[in-house]
């Protein structure tokens, strides 16, 4: 029996991306999945419950290009990782420029993809 709940379908990362806090110039954490609704992060320390920020992070498009993606997300939850100091957060997309959003959809979509 499938439990999956969420909407939209999630990519595993699968290599390092960055995630950067645009009003700090702060990288925050590194990006782990990704949807067109949202993403999950690992930090290094929580960051402040059910706030909004403003994250940047670059992913890597099928021409090989590197691609800046700007989000207003939501911090949903928070939990401890397996290892020690590392928060797994959960983000909900508030504001993502429609190319974007086409662009996240289309990178998610890519063949060879593993989802969670």
């Amino acid at each position: 029996m499938n439990t999956e709940y969420r909407r939209a379908k999630r990519r595993k990362v699968g290599f390092d991306v960055d995630v950067t806090d645009t009003m700090t110039g702060e990288v925050v954490g590194k990006l782990s999945n990704l949807s067109e609704t949202g993403m999950l992060l690992i930090l290094g320390h929580a960051l402040t419950s059910d706030a909004l920020y403003q994250l940047r992070f670059t992913l890597v498009d099928e021409a090989g290009r590197e691609r800046s993606v700007e989000v207003g997300a939501h911090e949903l939850w928070s939990d401890d990782a397996a290892a020690p100091g590392q928060v797994w957060t959960g983000f909900r997309f508030i504001d993502v420029a429609p190319e974007d959003v086409a662009f996240i959809r289309g990178w998610v979509d890519a063949p060879g993809s593993q989802y969670v």
